[in-house]
């Protein structure tokens, strides 16, 4: 499927990965819907792109916050005639904790329900709420492909380590649903790829200390860096581009395993 000439909606798409994909759609010529809690990065953003793109505020843990980002969304592409052909639901967050600590506290609910509402419950509604879009389409290709969902898990959901319990469970759930979605919208010629990436160039890894850095790099296989975020825009671009590409989890890691310790 061709990325000219249609829209892609990309939550998460103000910063890191999600504004590198957004920017690697735009310069293929796709249009570019940006939907980011952070206005002034979306609106500078979208400054940037020019008419092809734009900005939606929205909360993924809100149902009527994406509900919104959907008709603005949906009003623009009237205007375009630009059809939503792809989503990538890229908004996520870590907030490490072990399930118990070392003062034999339990984690939190609280701080569960943050990881899991915004990396499985955000994604889920985002792809619910844009599909009837997608699934009006006219077929786009002689296949009769009408779109494609692409959604992020990680290397934590195979190899997670302490600390990652929450993480790990919400990647391993995106994980998990890919094939299900795929089979759930093969009728309506919907493709469904996630992409699963290990450390990669973010602002969560720009925290990260020079020790665990290092600890880090000492299991990578090749190359021994981070990845780049235009790496990970790149393979969004193949998986929309690549009909044959579905139903499938993809590593994106260089061979790289998480280590149990640091």
């Amino acid at each position: 499927m061709k990325i000219e000439n249609r829209t892609f909606v990309v939550t998460g798409g103000a910063s890191g990965l999600g504004q590198a994909t957004v920017e690697h759609y735009h310069q293929k010529g796709g249009y570019v819907s940006i939907l980011d809690l952070h206005v002034e990065k979306g609106e500078a953003l979208v400054a940037k792109l020019g008419a092809r793109a734009r900005f939606f505020q929205c909360d993924v843990t809100s149902s009527e916050s994406i509900a919104a980002a959907v008709k603005g969304t949906t009003d623009w592409v009237a205007e375009t005639k630009a059809p939503v052909a792809g989503v990538l639901a890229g908004a996520g967050v870590g907030l490490p904790g072990k399930i118990i600590d070392a003062k034999g506290e339990p984690l939190s609910m609280q701080r569960i329900d943050f990881v899991l509402n915004i990396n499985l419950r955000g994604t889920l509604d985002t792809i619910r709420q844009f599909l009837p879009t997608m699934v009006a389409n006219e077929p786009l290709t002689p296949d009769g492909e009408r779109g494609v969902i692409l959604m992020v898990s990680s290397s934590a959901a195979t190899d997670g380590q302490p600390g990652q319990v929450s993480y790990s469970a919400s990647k391993g759930a995106v994980s998990a649903m890919t094939l299900p979605m795929a089979r759930d919208l093969a009728r309506y010629g919907i493709r469904v790829v996630t992409i699963a990436p290990s450390l990669f160039e973010s602002a969560m890894t720009a925290m990260m200390g020079d020790k665990v850095r290092k600890s880090l790099e000492r299991v990578m296989e090749f190359p021994v860096r981070q990845g780049k975020p235009e790496e990970f825009a790149r393979l969004c671009g193949e998986a929309t581009e690549n009909t044959m590409l579905n139903g499938a989890v993809i590593r994106l890691d260089g061979a790289m395993r998480m280590p149990s310790r640091m």
